[in-house]
């Protein structure tokens, strides 16, 4: 009981400091998390005092890391004083200005480049789903035995999705070398089945949100070689074989 008086005290004494403050920033902010004040609180102060808010890619990852709710975060978006271009969504603040994927490197983000790929059935797609979409195994090709992008463990990639897009809509895949291109296997829809081998090259990963529409996703447990990023609506049509998608894909180096 008396350490929650004298938290409370403190954050009282902090929120007090805090209101003669000319300008609120970032540091203020998880101090006042850190005391325990609530949301609603502190999004009042933010809204009733002047702000100079750092929102970068990096600056949205630390608030979020450290426990900021996201209606603090968006309260800080609102109000901030910063000069516009930092108050942008994150993936623009990250040079993200289209929907792609992007990976960090000497601290700025960069576009992961997409390569083509075609696909491969063998003729007929096994079905597993009826309700008129055909869905089943198939085959991605890629050209060349190495992606353009090396890349070393741990990775950071920012996936900036189109709307109504959900990070696990992603996929992950292991690509594997055959014959002078890159190989890997997956489905179309989006349906995920054992029966035909199709989580055989499929990556478990996780994406965090961090703004509307921008994942931030860690992957830090690659083994050097070949692997892509495959986005969802890659391929959705039973004569696949005739169609071409991309990837973004990439090289983990020793």
């Amino acid at each position: 009981m008396q350490r929650v008086f004298i938290r409370l005290l403190t954050g009282l004494f902090l929120l007090g400091a805090l209101a003669f403050c000319q300008t609120l920033d970032n540091d203020s902010i998880l101090k006042m998390v850190k005391a325990g004040l609530g949301p609603d609180l502190i999004v009042t102060m933010v809204q009733s005092q002047p702000g100079n808010y750092k929102l970068g890619v990096d600056e949205m990852i630390a608030l979020k890391s450290a426990g900021v709710p996201d209606k603090i975060i968006a309260a800080m978006q609102a109000k901030g004083s910063a000069p516009p271009a930092a108050a942008q969504p994150v993936a623009e603040a990250a040079a993200a200005r289209e929907i792609g994927v992007y990976f960090k490197r000497d601290g700025e983000w960069k576009d992961l480049l997409p390569e083509v790929v075609n696909w491969k059935t063998g003729g007929v797609l096994k079905s597993v789903a009826t309700v008129g979409i055909v869905k089943g195994d198939i085959n991605g090709l890629v050209q060349g035995t190495n992606s353009r992008t090396k890349l070393a463990s741990p990775v950071e990639i920012l996936i900036y999705a189109p709307e109504g897009v959900a990070v696990t809509e992603y996929q992950l895949l292991k690509l594997r070398e055959n014959k002078g291109y890159r190989e890997f296997r997956t489905v179309t829809g989006g349906v995920m089945h054992v029966a035909g081998g199709a989580t055989r090259d499929l990556i478990p990963f996780e994406g965090k949100k961090i703004a509307s529409r921008t994942f931030s996703v860690s992957l830090s447990n690659l083994k050097p070689g070949e692997y892509g990023i495959l986005p969802p609506g890659a391929n959705t049509s039973s004569s696949a074989g005739a169609q071409m998608g991309k990837l973004y894909s990439f090289s983990i180096i020793e």
